[in-house]
């Protein structure tokens, strides 16, 4: 699932700096505003359409990759105001599919009327699309179970009585309904035919399905059972209107209770809206990705632990958002700036780590809030650029090919990328034989990047490697990685790989 809350487009600059290669002037004679002699021909120009333009030329390319990120069976919602929610729409169509938007969600983000604008605006919409509309998995409400009851204590439990006609014609579903009690005749509504044909409908007339209204002198109906459709995991099918999701002010209010009652972050979102859409678009059989790629506050973030604590729904997150300075003019920018939080980046971290320590579990239910905090940079491995009028001091200056201020984690973190595993597989590290070594996923993967590893090394490291993996006993082969300029000559990279291969241990890389 894909939740995001990006900058709404209010008129002022954002943050995201894309590269825009139109000019004004560019823009203004395609548009036809200026005349070739650079004279003005409309009374409106510079603003109006670039100004949709630069936010959706921001938006364009990150929906597009947020659309190939999505599951098959994914869904991603989007929060928006009424400014650009038309010019969105048009966008997502193209990028996700027309057939593939599923509503649009109008939130009610506020209760006070404000005297700014002719109507006050007390709402916001979210967008929600599919990736693949045939295999999306979409959730409802839960069950009101006070909609159901049980008066005539049947053993079954409680019930509820919905009607039995359909819309669609078909096969012998035109048929006489007699109330054995009143001898009253009921037929289908005009148009309609009933939903089982007579043979079906005997049947579940003898099992006590069939009801004539809870007196006996309504038309016939059928008992809806909560406990079947619990066993069956049914949900209620929800509103495009959310109107009981909290309030932009309950979303201030919870992120001040974390920050002892300082406001550090305008109009986060509340996490109870959130989980609203967690609980639409997650899966509750399998493991679920919650990605957010506009954090913010890191309200998603709070969310998907909340999801976790409170229900069997099994989810992590990914929450991006760039280190955008605090605005110090602002009373809320002040406030995070006395707290040490310089960025927005740094407020939503410090509210994980908060909310972490005051999660409300069901039971005895435990969540685990670690995570990992990773920056965008350039590789760790230098490419090769050979200089053709100075080949030899090319040659000698790239023996050793990574950056030099880079660390051992900097280096791991990009070998588990390289390789395909997931980031937060856990990490162990022991010395041995004075080089710190690195187990991946129990063994998955073992590194050893050490900037130095003599032919005297090469035994005890290798025999302290080998006692390792056996113990971790991996389920699946193993990868042991080296720095190739780490070892003293050929001989000790050979004698090391050989006695790895002797132990079992065959697929060895070096960097």
């Amino acid at each position: 699932m894909i939740y995001i809350d990006p900058p709404y487009n209010t008129g002022r600059d954002f943050i995201y700096p894309d590269s825009f290669k139109n000019t004004i002037d560019a823009y203004l004679r395609q548009t036809d505003q200026i005349d070739d002699s650079g004279f003005k021909i409309s009374s409106s120009t510079e603003i109006g359409g670039r100004a949709h333009a630069t936010w959706l030329n921001m938006m364009y390319p990150r929906l597009k990759l947020a659309r190939m990120l999505l599951r098959d069976d994914g869904v991603a919602f989007i929060s928006i105001d009424e400014n650009e929610q038309a010019d969105l729409k048009k966008v997502c169509d193209e990028i996700f599919g027309e057939d593939n938007f599923i509503a649009d969600l109008i939130w009610q983000s506020r209760t006070s009327i404000s005297n700014d604008k002719e109507i006050s605006l007390n709402h916001n919409h979210t967008l929600v699309y599919s990736k693949l509309r045939e295999r999306l998995l979409f959730y409802g409400e839960p069950l009101n179970r006070d909609e159901y009851s049980n008066p005539d204590d049947d053993p079954r439990g409680p019930w509820k009585l919905v009607p039995i006609d359909a819309n669609k014609p078909g096969g012998d579903t035109l048929y006489t309904i007699r109330n054995p009690e009143t001898g009253e005749d009921f037929y289908p509504p005009n148009g309609r035919s009933w939903a089982m044909n007579s043979k079906e409908f005997e049947s579940l007339f003898r099992d006590n399905r069939i009801k004539f209204g809870k007196n006996n002198r309504s038309a016939p109906k059928r008992k809806l059972f909560l406990r079947e459709r619990e066993l069956r995991g049914d949900t209620k099918t929800p509103s495009s209107l959310l109107l009981d999701a909290g309030t932009t002010k309950n979303g201030t209010t919870e992120l001040m209770e974390l920050f002892d009652g300082r406001k550090i972050f305008d109009y986060p979102k509340p996490t109870s809206f959130i989980e609203r859409l967690l609980n639409f678009g997650c899966d509750k059989k399998g493991h679920n990705i919650v990605l957010d790629f506009f954090a913010g506050s890191c309200s998603t973030a709070h969310a998907v632990l909340n999801l976790a604590c409170r229900t069997e729904v099994s989810a992590s997150f990914v929450v991006v958002q760039l280190p955008e300075p605090v605005d110090e003019r602002k009373p809320f920018g002040k406030a995070a700036r006395n707290l040490g939080l310089t960025t927005v980046s740094e407020i939503g971290k410090e509210r994980i780590r908060r909310a972490a320590k005051h999660l409300d579990c069901v039971g005895e239910k435990e969540v685990d809030c670690g995570f990992k905090v990773y920056k965008l940079a350039k590789s760790n491995f230098l490419a090769w650029d050979p200089l053709p009028e100075d080949l030899e001091n090319t040659l000698f200056s790239s023996v050793d090919h990574i950056e030099r201020d880079r660390t051992q984690h900097d280096i791991l973190t990009e070998l588990l990328l390289k390789l395909g595993l997931d980031l937060c597989v856990p990490i162990e590290t022991q010395t041995i034989a004075g080089k710190a070594v690195h187990s991946v996923g129990a063994g998955t993967l073992i590194a050893c990047l050490d900037e130095a590893i003599s032919s005297g090394d090469a035994e005890p490291l290798a025999a302290g490697i080998s006692d390792w993996h056996d113990a971790l006993a991996p389920a699946g082969d193993s990868t042991v990685v080296f720095r190739d300029s780490a070892f003293a000559d050929d001989v000790a990279k050979t004698n090391l790989a050989e006695i790895l291969k002797q132990r079992g241990l065959g697929n060895v890389r070096s960097l």
